[in-house]
């Protein structure tokens, strides 16, 4: 695995913000249900992602060495009337600019706190990179509209931090949404069709009960997600179905439907 450059994340974030405000201001309903986060609208996405955007980015500019609660971070509340595109639209795009900026004056190594004990500030440029994908996702699907392309070294990083998140959970919450999620004996494989040569985007994971653990390249596996790149992490990230046009699920579909049931919390 090869972490992108601390600057690939924050331009990338800039990208994901801007990609997230062409949604919100293209006419598209903000009262809309998000179909892959239904306790949501689109104007409750855009507030969690501002919101997340805020609060990383105080924890950064401050090299909290702490948890920092919701309510001592700037202008997390967002705009006080709903529906407000305009308003919604001018807080998304300053909440990008805070993290941004705060990463980018931080530089990677600077110590900041994080719930996954990295406690640095690229740990965050790196969560706030994938937030924004995986978020700029749902907010196309609430409007209607086909998922963007992730640009490959972003899209395989991306599958690379799920894996993590997911073997974190596991390990830290012993008892919690994960513990399910241990199949003995059995793999997963990941191949994107499409990729840059150099690039690597296959994974076998493998489920044993001391939990989840996954190396690049190829491999046979009892179940094979195959597909262009930006599909493939949309659908492992329960995002597209696994019929979506151009994916192809072989071997043992409920091995992969399992997977997707029980990795619920991102």
């Amino acid at each position: 695995m090869t972490l992108l450059a601390h600057d690939r994340y924050c331009d990338e974030i800039a990208l994901q913000v801007g990609r997230l405000r062409e949604v919100l201001t293209s006419g598209a309903d903000p009262a809309a249900t998000v179909p892959t986060c239904p306790d949501w609208t689109l104007e409750d996405l855009v507030r969690h992602v501002g919101r997340a955007l805020r609060w990383s980015g105080t924890i950064v500019g401050t090299r909290a060495e702490e948890e920092v609660p919701e309510d001592r971070v700037p202008g997390s509340a967002g705009p006080g009337t709903r529906g407000d595109v305009a308003a919604l639209d001018a807080w998304l795009a300053e909440s990008g600019r805070v993290v941004v900026d705060a990463l980018r004056e931080a530089g990677p190594d600077a110590r900041a706190w994080s719930w996954a004990g990295i406690h640095t500030a690229g740990f965050w440029a790196r969560r706030m990179t994938h937030e924004l994908v995986v978020h700029g996702a749902d907010a196309a699907l609430a409007a209607g509209r086909p998922v963007e392309a992730v640009a490959p070294e972003v899209a395989a990083d991306a599958v690379d931090e799920w894996l993590e998140i997911v073997r974190f959970v596991q390990r830290a919450l012993p008892d919690g949404p994960a513990k399910e999620l241990r199949a003995p004996g059995r793999s997963i494989r990941l191949h994107a069709t499409d990729a840059p040569a150099g690039l690597d985007a296959e994974w076998l994971i493998e489920l044993p009960e001391e939990g989840v653990t996954w190396r690049r390249g190829p491999a046979e596996a009892d179940v094979t997600l195959r597909g262009p790149l930006t599909e493939v992490l949309f659908v492992f990230y329960r995002r597209l179905p696994p019929d979506t046009p151009g994916v192809d699920v072989l071997g043992d579909r409920k091995l992969l439907e399992f997977w997707l049931e029980q990795a619920t919390f991102g």
